[in-house]
């Protein structure tokens, strides 16, 4: 059904672009994306953010169906969000604990890696199947095509809904130069927290998410592969920024987030070369207050179930700790 989908998906761009040749015209200028590791405060941050008017977040119904039906009639309800509100309650339904590691609602923000399925060159497989050769395969290709393919889908949904595209996914810190490349201009909120704290709780949610399609999941294969794929990731983006223009990042660090989360917002503003104005910070306060953490039960995970130990997960994230000076976790 996901392939059958991500077929339609493409097909419908094709004859949409067709259709109204403005959609492939439409500019993307200064789109923003977070791209830290999975478990860094990603997703607060997208949140918050998204209560900024002039960006434009991805919202999960249309994640799952970016393209509009052949025939909308107007002022009636969009089918899509009537379908994602269906696969929000099978999911309550068939693993209400995913909910305490992911927030999943069919009407909020979610992850660009919804788009970049239908490039076939998308994790996403990665988190609900064993496919270790799919794997290398997806961490040696270039990722040049997938960007510019997603690249086609946030103009279509720019058509439909216009504003500064906003995105996230952790996909973006492993593939900083596609991304730049694909979106020159784009600005990059790249996150940072102490790996014995992120690998082990990223290794909980894909084992979750794999649990979903399998009877079988094999935990200390799961920590094997995201434990490489994590310090693969900050590694080649420590290499990669090298390169790249340092005025399109700005780093923030977990720690910092949930110390004072709106001077790390202020931060970013004065980043973003936005105002913060008085009607976005109460909707971000009142956010804040409406979704305090754990809202959605605790999210409960043990390295050693997964094969991995402080000592072990310390050495091989040294240099990137010692880097972006990232202070362990108590």
């Amino acid at each position: 059904e996901s392939l059958v989908g991500a077929l339609v998906t493409r097909l419908r761009l094709e004859q949409l672009s067709k259709q109204y040749p403005e959609i492939p015209a439409m500019p993307v200028e200064s789109p923003v994306f977070i791209a830290g590791l999975a478990r860094t405060g990603t997703t607060l941050l997208h949140r918050l953010l998204g209560c900024e008017r002039r960006l434009r977040p991805l919202l999960s119904w249309e994640g799952l169906t970016p393209a509009p039906p052949a025939k909308l009639s107007p002022g009636k309800p969009d089918p899509r969000e009537k379908r994602a509100r269906t696969a929000e309650r099978a999911l309550r339904y068939i693993a209400p604990e995913f909910f305490a590691i992911h927030p999943v609602q069919a009407d909020g923000y979610e992850e660009d890696v919804l788009l970049q399925d239908g490039s076939f060159m998308s994790p996403t497989v990665d988190a609900t199947l064993p496919v270790p050769t799919y794997s290398a395969w997806l961490h040696a290709v270039d990722q040049r095509p997938m960007y510019r393919y997603f690249r086609r889908l946030v103009q279509l949904l720019l058509w439909q809904r216009p504003g500064i595209y906003l995105g996230k996914t952790p996909h973006h810190l492993e593939n900083l130069p596609a991304l730049l490349d694909v979106f020159p201009g784009a600005k990059v909120i790249v996150t940072h927290r102490d790996p014995v704290r992120v690998v082990p709780s990223f290794c909980s949610m894909m084992a979750h998410g794999r649990r979903l399609f399998s009877n079988e999941v094999n935990v200390l294969e799961v920590g094997r592969q995201f434990h490489a794929k994590q310090c693969k990731g900050v590694t080649d983006a420590m290499e990669a920024r090298r390169t790249l223009p340092e005025e399109a990042f700005i780093d923030v660090h977990y720690a910092d987030l949930m110390a004072d989360p709106m001077k790390e917002i202020r931060r970013i503003y004065d980043f973003l070369d936005f105002e913060l104005r008085a009607e976005t910070l109460e909707a971000m306060n009142v956010f804040r207050r409406q979704n305090p953490k754990d809202k959605r039960g605790v999210h409960r995970y043990r390295p050693e179930d997964f094969g991995l130990d402080r000592e072990q997960l310390d050495r091989d994230f040294e240099s990137y700790c010692d880097h972006y000076g990232i202070a362990p976790e108590p």
